[in-house]
């Protein structure tokens, strides 16, 4: 493949937002809180800040480096839209053998799910990142936060929990499963 001489993409700042970029460590505050990341790891890409735009550029690039470009242009993108609006996901209890209960422990950062299939020993799921705020609502349980890393995780933590192995999904439906995500209203 040839190398491309310059691939760049722009991302724009929003007037609430403030982005601070050290090397290749990136800080975005805003609104709902603020989330720093580090792209340390990746060689060869330039991050830097002129008037309200990132820019992440590479020169002479491969397939590779033009892929890396645009996939921290993506992360900065949703830590913007993280701390202007944050990021929800929906999950569902579904049971039809034994109630469900779902408790969640904000001291051990846990989810606990009481009762799966009539099990004694509760089911655990972590809740990833301190940002997160997991709550219970009737059938629903509800996944908040600014970083979509840690609220997708943490669903699908949640969900891969009540997992069920050796049965057949389209009979056997009990579990907890994700149903909507997306920016919070």
């Amino acid at each position: 493949m040839v190398k491309l001489p310059h691939v760049y993409e722009e991302v724009e700042i929003p007037e609430n937002v403030t982005v601070e970029i050290n090397g290749l460590k990136v800080k975005v505050n805003g609104p709902k809180g603020s989330i720093e990341k580090d792209f340390s790891h990746v060689r060869d890409v330039i991050l830097r800040k002129e008037d309200d735009k990132v820019i992440v550029e590479a020169f002479f690039a491969n397939r590779r480096k033009k892929a890396l470009v645009g996939t921290i242009a993506s992360h900065i993108e949703n830590m913007i839209k993280g701390v202007i609006k944050g990021y929800r996901y929906k999950l569902k209890i579904i049971y039809s053998h034994f109630p469900i209960t779902v408790e969640v422990d904000d001291r051990n950062r846990i989810v606990r799910i009481k009762n799966f299939l009539g099990e004694k020993a509760d089911r655990k799921a972590k809740i990833i990142g301190e940002d997160v705020k997991v709550t219970v609502k009737g059938e629903d349980i509800i996944v908040e936060g600014i970083n979509i890393e840690h609220v997708g995780q943490t669903a699908a933590n949640i969900e891969l929990a009540t997992k069920v192995k050796d049965k057949d999904r389209r009979v056997f439906a009990d579990g907890i499963y994700i149903y909507d995500w997306g920016e919070e209203e």
